[in-house]
């Protein structure tokens, strides 16, 4: 048992890298950096392949992928956000490539970023972030002060206390979802590594993976759509 916990905390540690060094000055690149690095990259390289050479007529059979893809990511997010939010769409269908590649990655081998805690963090406030930003937008700035004031003023605090609730509901409810996904599926490997490690994989490298993706796109578009109200 405590060579089962030695390994799992092994795997469950945020590693460095490598360094950056600028004359006295050292940089720590965490290994969950560079993951998301691969990961933009491979959302880079696919749109680049999926949308070269676009036409208007006799398309070919990527352009017909290409906006076969970019349509279902479209309506589906839209149906979160509404019309009036569609302007953040594009912001939402990004993040929302970006940790379900993240959280399925794990099946090439190498550790969901989002298994660390800054990574889940840095997501959830700027998302948050782009929630208040369409809010003062729409609201302007008085508008969106005003706000914090409703239903009563004497709910201020609890209000203001929200910009901060917010976004480190976001943050642990992803982070806590991928840990514990990745702690079964690590203690699986260790207790039966034959077979059945393969068939839970299913489940929580790939469903439950595209699913707390689809939950914080799902959250941010239903706080945006309360901003903009």
């Amino acid at each position: 048992m405590e060579r089962i916990s030695e390994e799992l905390m092994a795997q469950l540690n945020v590693e460095t890298a490598f360094t950056i060094r600028l004359g006295s000055l050292e940089i720590p690149v965490a290994e969950s950096t560079v993951i998301s690095w691969v990961v933009i990259g491979i959302i880079l390289v696919l749109s680049l392949y999926l949308t070269h050479g676009l036409q208007v007529r006799n398309i070919s059979k990527r352009q017909a992928l290409a906006e076969f893809i970019v349509t279902k990511l479209d309506d589906m997010v839209t149906g979160m956000i509404g019309e009036e939010g569609k302007e953040y769409v594009p912001y939402l269908i990004t993040v929302l490539l970006f940790i379900g590649l993240g959280n399925v990655i794990g099946l090439f081998g190498m550790k969901p970023p989002t298994k660390d805690l800054n990574v889940t963090a840095g997501l959830a406030i700027m998302s948050i972030v782009v929630v208040q930003i369409a809010s003062i937008r729409r609201k302007k700035v008085k508008g969106w002060l005003k706000s914090f004031t409703q239903p009563m003023a004497v709910v201020t605090p609890i209000n203001i206390l929200e910009l901060v609730i917010k976004p480190l509901s976001l943050c642990m409810r992803l982070f806590g979802n991928v840990v514990g996904a990745f702690v079964i599926m690590e203690l699986l490997k260790t207790i039966v590594p034959i077979l059945v490690p393969a068939v839970f994989s299913l489940y929580f490298d790939i469903f439950d993976g595209l699913l707390q993706a689809y939950v914080f796109v799902f959250l941010t578009s239903m706080y945006i759509r309360e901003g903009i109200e």
